[in-house]
């Protein structure tokens, strides 16, 4: 007997995106296909009276919130204000609208950048809140730790169903690829690339390329989000999320190697030392979930591969589109 059934309707916000796309492969996968996956155009989660009228007309039974606005250390530098602000935004009119309506059941997914910079490694589900955060990414991670508490207070006072996973860094189809605001290996993934078209003698990557990071496939996280709606209930002194990852890091160094590998560029990577690390070292501790039955699949390497392909499609596309 799992906590979810067949005949439930799933509300999947932000399925246009890589994470939830992945979420809802994996539950189609799985056998649920009554899915309603609305798009930006669909239905402002900004809008607070247009989340409630969509919920009163579509009456989802389980809810699964991927939408947040997203983006690198460039990004969240550039943009503090539309971090915070659009992520609380987000959260709160779907989280409370989902209670509201009588929603069994709702999945909040967070971030790993909601832990201390400098938290003990590998790093545990109680390691949140004991340290400051890492200053590149504070706004967006101050949203995902609000959201995390409200699910929690809901859970507490109102016996709300809502649980959270805090995935590590995410890559795979449906990827964001853009020169600037793209996370750290799709930005790798763009630039090798125009690196090789234009036959660079060298390509330049950010700071010193010895922090320390951790990555899993997209299509894992979807398949820990199946597995963890249908069989994963907090008990009453635990806390309402999980870490999702694979335990393995490498440094960023090795990772710009991979991606050159794969990418076909055999030229000088330098590094910009004057550009920000980041957090020394993120890798997660997964054995909350390893003790449930789950573990990550995909190794990076066949991984980068079929990214790789993924994004030669993407920029397939780019072109059609403008000629």
């Amino acid at each position: 007997m799992t906590l979810i059934n067949l005949n439930d309707r799933f509300a999947i916000f932000g399925a246009r995106g890589m994470a939830g796309g992945a979420i809802s492969r994996a539950l189609n996968r799985a056998g649920y296909h009554q899915q309603l996956t609305p798009s930006r155009q669909d239905l402002d989660l900004l809008d607070l009276l247009a989340v409630q009228r969509w919920f009163a007309e579509h009456q989802p039974t389980v809810v699964v919130l991927a939408a947040a606005k997203v983006g690198g250390i460039h990004a969240n530098a550039t943009y503090p204000a539309d971090f915070l602000l659009d992520n609380l935004k987000i959260q709160t009119n779907v989280i409370e609208t989902a209670w509201r309506s009588g929603v069994r059941r709702l999945l909040f997914l967070g971030s790993s950048c909601i832990y201390p910079k400098l938290a003990e490694q590998p790093i545990k589900e109680e390691a949140l809140l004991t340290g400051p955060l890492e200053p590149t990414n504070e706004w967006y991670a101050i949203a995902k730790i609000a959201g995390i508490k409200l699910c929690e207070a809901l859970r507490k006072q109102h016996g709300f169903d809502a649980i959270c996973l805090m995935p590590t860094n995410l890559y795979g189809p449906g990827d964001n690829y853009h020169p600037q605001n793209s996370h750290v290996l799709p930005a790798l993934i763009r630039r090798f690339h125009e690196a090789v078209q234009a036959n660079f003698n060298s390509v330049t990557c950010w700071g010193t390329g010895n922090p320390l990071r951790e990555f899993l496939h997209v299509d894992d996280l979807g398949d820990a989000c199946a597995f963890a709606l249908e069989r994963w209930q907090p008990g009453p002194e635990d806390p309402p999320f999980l870490n999702v990852g694979t335990g393995v890091d490498l440094t960023i160094r090795a990772l710009a190697e991979a991606v050159a590998e794969a990418m076909g560029f055999r030229n000088e990577i330098r590094w910009d030392v004057s550009k920000p690390d980041g957090t020394p070292k993120k890798q997660l501790e997964v054995t909350r979930l390893a003790r449930l039955g789950w573990r990550a699949r995909i190794e990076l390497a066949d991984g980068l591969k079929s990214t790789v392909a993924d994004f030669c499609e993407t920029i397939r596309e780019e072109r059609v589109r403008s000629s």
